[in-house]
């Protein structure tokens, strides 16, 4: 599917409901699938959650996952712990790409039975459910945050919990802390002192109902539509908390810097643009917070600024190279970009080459960084429907708010 977007303004002061965080949502599920009476509310209406959901229903057999990396993490942690499970965990050509040797590795450490169907060190997985019985596991912690928080997850659920020596700088802090909390609020006693996690095993049944709060990673998009839109204009968006879990919340401070205020009012944000940047250079570390660098990097170009952002390792293992997917799309805009392993650094572009299609090498964050340009110049965006990986609802949002 073609996305146009002509030229638009927005429509101030209108009101969007966001679904709750995918993050937390999977991570729930996880939860729930080992103490059932654990009840879910704001669930993610995601892809990726209901990749997770009718993966974990079916149990058995073989459990395509498609592009979903969170559950393709998440579920071989759960099913190599699931003692008498036969599973096939497999993905798109995409996933088969992803690394997660890292995660079996550390699995097999502590007894778990997984075996690769086709390249060393890549889905798609066989996995013969086992009682793990070790309960100490080293781990790499710069490369990504899931397979720390798979581990964690499952951790309450074995008889002896487990001792999680972190080896390294770790990525998405923000992610690893989520889980811990998560787990607190179910009744898991936890500590982590910065290299070593302890999670104690839970005998108690789960009585408890979780509300979800909304995701932060697609608000992002939002506030790059305000500062990129005209000074009056503000926007409402449901259901967020000022103490929140998620890591992608510091947008409320990164964006002060391009003018864009945030607003907590109860259970929903006012994001108002307030003034334009009074720089014209953005400069970022995004170790902690990965999943916002699309859309600041298309905010700082459409405002005409130069950036660096940095800790930007993780981006080339995600559902695209999402460092050279930026320097590709960007440049055909007339953005002139420089990417290394780990950054991405833009110059100032004073004008936006219009009618540009975008392609999105099957990555929602892609579609929906680029959407805010339509405020600067006629965009098209292709393959726009893949945005219902995390965002379903983005499309129609994004037309409620424009100006006619």
């Amino acid at each position: 599917m073609i996305k146009k977007l002509n030229k638009t303004h927005l429509k101030s002061g209108k009101t969007i409901f966001i679904s709750g965080s995918k993050s937390e949502t999977n991570r729930l599920l996880l939860l729930q699938a080992l103490f059932p009476q654990l009840e879910i509310v704001n669930m993610s209406n995601s892809d990726d959650s209901q990749v997770m959901i009718a993966a974990l229903e079916k149990g058995n057999g073989t459990i395509d996952i498609h592009h979903a990396g969170t559950a393709m993490r998440f579920l071989t942690a759960f099913f190599a712990s699931q003692e008498g499970k036969k599973v096939v965990l497999t993905g798109s050509s995409r996933m088969k790409e992803r690394p997660i040797h890292i995660l079996v590795e550390a699995l097999q450490s502590l007894g778990a039975e997984i075996t690769y169907l086709e390249s060393e060190g890549f889905p798609p997985l066989k996995i013969v459910g086992r009682k793990l019985c070790n309960n100490e596991v080293s781990i790499p912690s710069e490369v990504s945050s899931q397979y720390i928080s798979a581990l964690m997850l499952i951790a309450p659920s074995l008889d002896k919990g487990l001792i999680i020596r972190l080896l390294g700088k770790s990525t998405s802090l923000p992610y690893i802390k989520m889980t811990l909390q998560l787990l607190d609020e179910i009744g898991v006693t936890t500590s982590f002192d910065g290299t070593t996690i302890v999670i104690h095993p839970l005998q108690l049944t789960v009585n408890k109902t979780l509300v979800v709060e909304s995701d932060w990673s697609s608000a992002s998009y939002w506030y790059s539509f305000i500062a990129l839109s005209d000074i009056e204009t503000s926007i409402h968006l449901r259901s967020y908390k000022q103490s929140s879990l998620q890591g992608d919340s510091i947008l409320s401070e990164i964006y002060s810097f391009f003018g864009v205020e945030t607003i907590f009012l109860g259970n929903e944000i006012r994001l108002q643009k307030k003034h334009t940047p009074k720089q014209s250079h953005f400069s970022c570390d995004l170790r902690n917070t990965p999943d916002i660098a699309q859309t600041i990097a298309i905010t700082c170009f459409g405002l005409g600024l130069s950036c660096d952002l940095t800790g930007l390792h993780t981006l080339k293992i995600k559902e695209t190279d999402r460092l050279q997917a930026l320097k590709t799309e960007l440049t055909k805009l007339g953005g002139v970009v420089k990417v290394t392993a780990e950054s991405l650094h833009l110059n100032r572009c004073k004008e936006i080459r219009p009618d540009t299609a975008i392609d999105t090498y099957d990555d929602h964050r892609m579609a929906m960084a680029f959407a805010s340009l339509c405020l600067k110049s006629n965009i098209t965006i292709n393959n726009s429907e893949v945005v219902s990986k995390s965002y379903p609802d983005f499309w129609s949002d994004v037309e409620s708010i424009m100006g006619h």
